[in-house]
């Protein structure tokens, strides 16, 4: 079936009044404690996290987003007294995640500065003391596009890969909503228990509810997992600000898929439950990239544009036969993980390809999340969030949680 083009949008139509009483500052002590809306069949059933398998189809298979926040941000004060804040979203040179994070004397990343009027050329520098030594960091901008610039990180002693560095010195980036400061404690609380593969400066929200006791209590009920990446960036954050969603861009964002991933997905013949939006993201990709490969089978680059999906062209096979040209295409070039870029967007009139459930948590007003949300319940957000709002849910990143099924 072919997706409804959803350009036509307005945003203002996904909006609600959400106090910020009701955004939730820091996370509850016990993950698990959160509360769980159910929705299923148009009908809602308020639970704890804690009881989710009770909710979940037994076929399931959960994916989960594996990827890791990073301290991305970081701050130079110049000569003058001004802190300068430069926020990395993601590499440029070396392009790839594992590689820049093991570089020892340069990298460059695209990143955001924080009073930039105050850094109008120059190199930065920031002196830091690890284990008893001075490192010598600096910073050179090399390139401005719009709100966006590349910024070189160079230092003095090879001992120390890029990855030691934003451990040292960089700041866990958390949400701006929360309207607080990072804390120290926020470097366990704002990151997933299954959190592996460097990259994100977001958290996959949805995951942080998860605990070792509701890992059990998946495998006790012979509920199946698997884990996808992808690197979630600051557009995350980006509300949109368009009257329609055409005139809003989304930010491509990494993800990475394991053969044997799209094996289990192709093989598995019941549900399949994406742990947050980022896997949803992920893996509706997937049938793209697949849809993307039955006319070009070996693409220099494999990306999803955002307004993909709404190309009928682009939805003429079956979820089945998008994964087989994926492995085909693996096994072709003798990979065994997919990298890819994607800028997906799913709003309201996209037809699932994959995805049967979603475990998600309350998302701003006016935001692309909003829209995938309206689009996995067909429209019908304002009855889930009005519920919400009513029943005492906390919203957002820290907030509770919901199970969404058809």
């Amino acid at each position: 079936m072919n997706n409804s083009d959803p350009r036509h949008i307005h945003i203002k139509d996904f909006t609600y009044d959400l106090p910020d009483n009701r955004i939730a500052k820091y996370p509850l002590e016990e993950r698990d404690s959160s509360q769980l809306l159910v929705y299923k069949n148009n009908q809602i059933t308020d639970s704890n996290f804690i009881s989710i398998t009770d909710f979940l189809p037994s076929d399931s298979l959960m994916v989960f987003n594996n990827t890791k926040v990073i301290q991305a941000r970081m701050y130079f004060q110049k000569s003058t007294g001004a802190q300068i804040e430069i926020f990395c979203l993601d590499p440029y040179f070396p392009h790839d995640y594992n590689l820049i994070f093991q570089t020892t004397d340069k990298c460059s990343w695209h990143c955001m500065i924080g009073n930039l009027k105050k850094w109008k050329e120059g190199e930065l520098t920031k002196e830091v003391i690890i284990k008893g030594d001075t490192l010598h960091i600096t910073a050179k901008r090399i390139h401005s596009a719009g709100n966006t610039h590349i910024v070189e990180f160079s230092w003095d002693d090879k001992r120390f890969t890029f990855a030691d560095i934003l451990d040292i010195c960089g700041e866990l980036p958390i949400p701006p909503y929360l309207n607080r400061n990072t804390e120290e404690k926020d470097k366990a609380t704002y990151q997933t228990v299954y959190s592996k593969i460097k990259g994100s400066v977001a958290a996959p929200t949805a995951g942080l509810h998860f605990t070792e006791r509701v890992f059990t209590n998946l495998k006790d009920k012979g509920i199946k997992t698997d884990e996808v990446t992808l690197h979630v960036g600051a557009g995350t954050f980006k509300p949109v600000k368009s009257d329609t969603i055409n005139d809003h861009e989304m930010h491509s964002e990494f993800i990475s898929v394991r053969k044997e991933t799209i094996e289990h997905l192709l093989s598995h013949q019941g549900n399949i439950i994406a742990v947050g939006t980022t896997s949803v993201r992920t893996l509706e990709s997937l049938f793209y990239i697949g849809a993307g490969l039955e006319t070009n089978p070996n693409p220099e680059h494999l990306k999803v544009d955002q307004w993909q999906p709404y190309d009928s062209s682009q939805n003429l096979i079956t979820k089945d036969k998008a994964l087989r040209n994926i492995l085909d295409y693996l096994a072709e070039n003798s990979l065994k993980v997919l990298l890819a870029d994607t800028q997906i967007i799913i709003a309201p009139g996209y037809e699932f390809k994959i995805v049967t459930g979603i475990v998600t948590n309350f998302h701003q007003p006016q935001s692309t999340l909003l829209l995938l949300v309206s689009a996995f319940v067909k429209g019908d957000w304002k009855t889930i969030y009005n519920h919400a709002l009513t029943h005492d849910y906390r919203f957002l990143s820290y907030g509770d949680s919901s199970l969404l099924l058809r």
